[in-house]
């Protein structure tokens, strides 16, 4: 069912958000990067009187192609900011590394085992719940991640007093929409990553579009390397940032709603 008023309000509503973005992306990059150190420990402690909500985006470090090395870790902080700034709901700074061991020849990937993800994403649940936390969102920015959605289940299995959400804020409803709208088949470090707060100073995207990697892909860094090429899976690489934006705009609203009204409690 489409919120407010409807379908076509949903639309109208995402290209203004996208209009606005293009008009302010520069402001609102150097907000993004400098929104956690606004709160200290004396404001969270009064916070925690009366909300129990904080979030938690994860990424990864990795090849994006042409787009920046950071581009997981900029849009899961990013669109967590700007989600959770009108309903007041911290926001933590983003776990920079996650599981990429197949991009491991490309370098600037580096990876965390299995093992150790898991392990430091319960230990920061471990360690929000002592301080008082309660219901805590992770926003996911990188597909190799999912291991950390088995991982909050199994601790909120013996955390009943709490909830954690796992949000892949890419794959939204709303936002595959748009995707099989514009552009099916598009993928990683596509257009659907290329956002002006993604890109590099002076380097050029190619203007054509990718076909699509047959899957599945392999696993050894090499053969990923010789499969994926520069390392874009498929689509346009780029396209009009009107277009983009409206993408955009979905997964911030997706992601401030499931903040808002996804709880259980």
């Amino acid at each position: 069912m489409a919120p407010f008023g409807g379908a076509a309000a949903w639309e109208a509503a995402a290209t203004a958000a996208a209009r606005y973005a293009i008009s302010v992306w520069p402001i609102r990059l150097e907000l993004c990067r400098s929104a956690h150190p606004r709160r200290n420990w004396f404001q969270l402690e009064e916070y925690l009187r009366g909300d129990d909500r904080i979030v938690l985006p994860i990424g990864s470090t990795e090849q994006h192609a042409y787009l920046s090395l950071e581009t997981d870790n900029i849009l899961a902080e990013r669109v967590a900011v700007e989600a959770a700034e009108p309903l007041g709901v911290p926001v933590l700074p983003v776990l920079a590394y996650g599981l990429t061991p197949s991009f491991g020849a490309y370098p600037g990937s580096p990876t965390l085992r299995v093992a150790t993800l898991v392990a430091v994403v319960q230990d920061l649940l471990d360690s929000l719940h002592a301080q008082g936390f309660r219901r805590i969102l992770i926003v996911n920015g990188h597909g190799g991640n999912v291991p950390v959605d088995a991982a909050r289940r199994e601790w909120s299995a013996a955390h009943p007093d709490a909830e954690v959400l796992f949000h892949n804020w890419w794959i939204g409803p709303r936002m595959w929409e748009l995707v099989q709208e514009l552009d099916p088949g598009a993928s990683h470090a596509s257009w659907m990553e290329n956002f002006p707060w993604t890109r590099l100073d002076g380097v050029e995207l190619p203007a054509d579009r990718k076909e699509p990697l047959r899957q599945p892909l392999p696993a050894a860094p090499a053969a990923m390397r010789e499969v994926a090429g520069d390392g874009q899976y498929g689509g346009f690489y780029v396209l009009p940032d009107t277009d983009a934006l409206r993408l955009w705009a979905a997964g911030v609203q997706e992601t401030r709603e499931l903040l808002a009204s996804g709880w259980r409690r």
